[in-house]
């Protein structure tokens, strides 16, 4: 009965580590996915500093800031900011309105990719999240 115990346990730790792997490579995966694709190239964007960038797959989210525009967010995430510039109702909408919005496919992966980059949005100023859950663009002020 010992043995079958010691048996069991073995078993059971091991388990647990392969559940660990399996929760490690699907947060991999979900931070992958929920990357911004590449688009064909686009010409250089001037920000006020004088710098010139060109937004690409990948590229950091700038913080914002006064006199810089959507222009030098990567194109996903511009495509998700003329969404709400375009007249999102008074409280802002959901993930799931705004990938409704946006054409995208409505399962929950592409939801939640798209909640990733709202809330990146959010932490760099470009979108306010209320407790709600609705997110909006931020006011001109804001920065």
């Amino acid at each position: 009965m010992r043995e079958r115990a010691e048996l069991l346990r073995s078993e059971l730790e091991e388990t647990e580590r392969e559940v660990e792997r399996l929760v490690t490579a699907r947060e991999m995966v979900s931070q992958v996915l929920s990357q911004p694709q590449e688009t064909g190239s686009q010409e250089a964007l001037a920000c006020p500093d004088g710098l010139q960038t060109v937004p690409k797959r990948g590229s950091v989210v700038p913080h914002r800031r006064e006199g810089l525009g959507a222009g030098v967010l990567a194109p996903d995430y511009q495509r998700i900011m003329s969404v709400p510039a375009s007249g999102a109702p008074q409280g802002g909408l959901r993930a799931k309105d705004l990938a409704q919005l946006l054409d995208l496919e409505l399962v929950p992966a592409k939801i939640e990719g798209l909640r990733a980059r709202l809330k990146r949005l959010v932490e760099r100023g470009w979108v306010v999240q209320s407790a709600s859950g609705m997110f909006a663009a931020a006011s001109v002020s804001a920065g």
